[in-house]
C-alpha cells in the first residue's frame, strides 16, 4: 500500500464548494487502495485578511501574536475538511503543526522545520484513517511557541511530511495545471512543462515563479522527493519535478 502525500493551495480550498472537490480527490486517492496524508492551506485570501485585521489595530503587532493569528488560517481549513469527509463516511481527523510534532527553529514568521516526530499521523495511518495537518506552522521545542514558515510554507510542510514517512509520491495541488513557461493566467498559448529538474524549478522560482515555496524545493532536491504539481479542478496530468537524471 502506497502512501500519498497530497497538499492543497489556498485557491484549491477557497470556499465551500472547492473543499467539497479537494475532500473527492482525497477520496479517489483513498479508494485507489493508498494511505492519504493531507496537508493544507488557509481558505483564499484570509491570510491577507487577517495580516489586514491586525494592521488596523496595532502599527507594529508582535511577531509571536502573529504567528498565533496567522497560524488560524490553517485550523480553519483542516477542520472543515475533516468535518466534510467525514460526513462522507471517510474517517478523518485534523491536526495543527504541533499536534503532528513538527518542531521549528524560534524565528516567528520565517521558521524553518527542524524535525518531525509524526506520532499522532502515524497512528491514523495505522488506523486507515485521513490525516489532515495544517500547513505553514509548527512549534519551537525551547520557547514553547507557535511559529509560522513565512509565505508558501505548507508547501514546505507536505515536503517535510514526505521525507519523514517515506513516502511514495508528494503531490502538490493549485489551480493551474502544472509548471509552465509563463504564467498561463496572464498568457493563455503559455506551454505546460511535462517534467523539469529541481535547479529549473528553482530557477523559475528566482524570476518570480509563485508555484512553490524554493526551500521546499531544496529539500525535495536534498532528499531526492519527486514532486508532482497538479490541478484541483482538472483530472490533466501535472509537472513533475525531479532530479536532472531521471527526465
Amino acid at each position: 500500500m502506497n502512501l500519498i502525500v497530497q497538499k492543497f493551495g489556498g485557491t484549491s480550498v477557497e470556499n465551500p464548494e472547492t473543499l467539497k472537490i479537494v475532500a473527492q480527490k482525497i477520496i479517489e486517492c483513498k479508494e485507489a487502495g493508498n494511505e492519504v496524508v493531507v496537508v493544507v492551506s488557509a481558505m483564499g485570501s484570509s491570510t491577507d485578511e487577517l495580516i489586514n485585521l491586525a494592521n488596523e489595530l496595532s502599527e507594529t503587532p508582535s511577531p509571536r501574536e502573529m504567528d498565533m493569528l496567522l497560524s488560524a488560517g490553517e485550523r480553519i481549513t483542516m477542520s472543515l475538511l475533516a468535518m466534510h469527509l467525514n460526513n462522507l463516511g471517510y474517517e478523518s481527523f485534523s491536526l495543527t503543526g504541533s499536534q503532528a510534532g513538527i518542531t521549528t527553529t524560534s524565528r516567528h514568521g520565517m521558521a524553518e522545520i527542524e524535525d518531525i516526530s509524526g506520532e499522532r499521523v502515524k497512528e491514523g495511518i495505522e488506523d486507515g484513517k485521513i490525516v489532515i495537518v495544517a500547513g505553514f506552522q509548527g512549534v519551537n521545542k525551547e520557547t514553547k511557541e507557535i511559529t509560522t514558515l513565512g509565505r508558501g510554507g505548507s508547501d514546505a510542510t507536505a515536503v517535510a511530511v514526505a521525507k519523514i514517512f517515506n513516502a511514495d509520491s508528494c503531490e502538490i495541488y493549485t489551480d493551474v495545471d502544472g509548471v509552465f513557461s509563463t504564467d498561463p493566467n496572464k498568457i493563455p498559448v503559455a506551454k505546460k512543462i511535462d517534467k523539469i529538474s529541481y535547479d529549473e524549478m528553482l530557477e523559475l522560482s528566482s524570476l518570480g515563479a509563485k508555484v512553490m515555496q524554493s526551500s521546499a524545493v531544496q529539500t525535495a532536491m536534498m532528499y531526492d522527493i519527486t514532486l508532482e504539481v497538479r490541478s484541483t479542478f482538472t483530472e490533466r496530468k501535472g509537472t513533475k519535478i525531479c532530479s536532472q537524471e531521471s527526465i
